[in-house]
């Protein structure tokens, strides 16, 4: 075989590892194999003899890996798909071989600094935060995204979402470490081999979490995005969330403290729905409600979310600040707004305005919660943003741009790893699901499926004592990441002598 043809045919398995890795995320949720597609990445890094040889496994993998991952991303060009549908495929290719150049220079610079593998674990954890950073961010698919339903999740309240990443490459490269002659070496490689395997597969169990006397109604009307706004349906849906909100209580006598509607839960802007907004707080008896609605100030527009009191008076208003790029705003939005060149809804132009942050609202006898809109629930830093420690969170989200699976179910995933990383409990409502208590543990107390309609009236879990991540966030994370990446550096003169049939571990 020429080494042209070997070169290609390593790519190929680069990519080919990468799409297995992604069975490492919902809906399949086998980290086991998102191990086994990283440990094939590793040892293909291995036997590359140049920077540019491992940078392409870096990409190639991480192009595997995103495009399986991430094929949610078409859902959003299907619900107008004579307008958008030809675009669906260039986005996402894109958008998933523009984010594989992370990895791809995490992979050519270790390979540039070291003949060993080590120093990989670090520059692909710093590839990971600066894809979770940089342009705002996007660290959707993060290895430790998959440990949610098995013990290593856990440690997100340690060490957050990027320090559990780091100690899955960490787990992975070991995998790919010779064992050596000696038995002690042997053993304890086998040994650390053994745990991990053990604990990627043995489900996360405890027991209960403890339970505060108040109960939270969630609403989920399950409106299809290309139905959402039709006009002839707008009707039905209100209709079907004001119903669930006067409904009796699941359990005899325990009336709701708090009702939930999703993201952008009415169509009219808030300026003109004073009328649905006291025909909401009528259904709902003299219960707060916080529900998801547009918003504007002059020309500009806000995803928002309001609590509304017994009369129908917005008492609090949340406006979304962490937008969706392209999505909800067209990058340097606001400099064209300040040259005259402005959005006329919310749909249209330059789209929303950001609010000014993460904010907690007011909730009496529940305590302060902090509110989380949608895409908000994908950044831990959101939520570690918070003016101080909430009660609990609260995430109103239109899962329904997401598709009927692999989306939702993966945004639910990162709720759940921000409830862990907090030790708080999540009430978190989806226009089509999945609607959802989660406990401080990440686990669902009770939940509505995907694509169904309903309510669900469940006991707000108590929060646990302030983990060890809400209190430090990523410094700890970046006092190993750069310890490390410094180690990787100071030791580049001391290489071993390089094998191309044999890597230095």
């Amino acid at each position: 075989m020429s080494p042209q043809a070997a070169a290609w045919l390593r790519f190929a398995a680069a990519v080919g590892a990468g799409a297995v890795a992604a069975l490492g995320q919902a809906p399949y949720d086998l980290p086991l194999l998102l191990l086994l597609g990283l440990v094939v990445a590793i040892n293909l890094f291995r036997h590359s003899a140049r920077p540019w040889q491992a940078a392409a496994i870096g990409w190639g993998f991480a192009f595997g890996y995103f495009l399986h991952g991430w094929l949610w991303l078409l859902s959003p060009f299907m619900v107008d798909p004579e307008r958008y549908a030809w675009m669906a495929p260039f986005a996402l290719v894109g958008m998933c071989g523009g984010l594989a150049l992370f990895w791809a220079v995490a992979f050519g610079v270790s390979r540039r600094v070291s003949d060993r593998v080590w120093p990989l674990i670090f520059f692909l954890s710093a590839a990971e935060i600066l894809r979770g950073y940089l342009f705002t961010g996007f660290p959707w698919g993060m290895f430790s995204q998959s440990l949610v339903d098995v013990w290593p999740g856990q440690g997100l309240a340690v060490v957050g979402p990027y320090g559990m990443t780091l100690v899955f490459v960490a787990a992975a490269a070991v995998f790919t470490r010779p064992v050596g002659a000696a038995f002690t070496n042997r053993f304890a490689i086998w040994a650390v081999r053994l745990v991990v395997l053990v604990a990627l597969v043995v489900p996360f169990r405890a027991g209960p979490s403890a339970l505060t006397e108040r109960t939270v109604r969630l609403v989920q009307p399950n409106a299809a995005q290309k139905d959402k706004w039709d006009p002839v349906k707008i009707t039905e849906f209100y209709e079907r969330q004001l119903e669930y909100t006067s409904a009796p209580p699941a359990v005899a006598g325990a009336t709701p403290d708090l009702i939930l509607w999703a993201e952008t839960a009415i169509p009219w802007p808030l300026d003109m729905a004073d009328g649905a907004l006291s025909q909401i707080s009528f259904a709902a008896g003299g219960a707060p409600v916080f529900l998801g609605v547009q918003r504007r100030d002059g020309m500009q527009y806000y995803n928002s979310a309001v609590l509304l009191g017994p009369s129908g008076g917005v008492s609090q208003t949340y406006d979304k600040h962490h937008l969706v790029p392209f999505g909800e705003y067209i990058p340097f939005g606001n400099v064209m707004a300040k040259l005259g060149i402005r959005s006329f809804a919310a749909q249209l132009g330059n789209g929303y305005s950001s609010g000014r942050g993460p904010a907690l609202i007011d909730l009496g006898a529940l305590g302060h919660a902090l509110p989380l809109i949608c895409y908000e629930a994908v950044f831990a830093r959101d939520v570690n943003g918070a003016p101080e420690r909430p009660a609990f969170l609260m995430q109103l989200t239109n899962d329904a741009w997401f598709g009927t699976g692999q989306g939702p179910l993966q945004h639910l995933a990162q709720a759940r790893m921000r409830a862990i990383e907090q030790g708080l409990p999540m009430a978190r409502v989806a226009n089509t699901g999945v609607s959802a208590m989660i406990d401080p543990k990440g686990r669902l107390a009770a939940s509505l499926a995907l694509n169904t309609a309903g309510f669900l009236d469940v006991a707000l879990p108590q929060p646990l004592a302030p983990t060890l991540y809400s209190r430090f966030g990523e410094w700890p994370f970046l006092l190993v990441l750069l310890i490390g990446l410094g180690s990787a550096l100071l030791l580049r003169r001391r290489k071993l002598p390089f094998d191309p049939q044999y890597r230095q571990s």
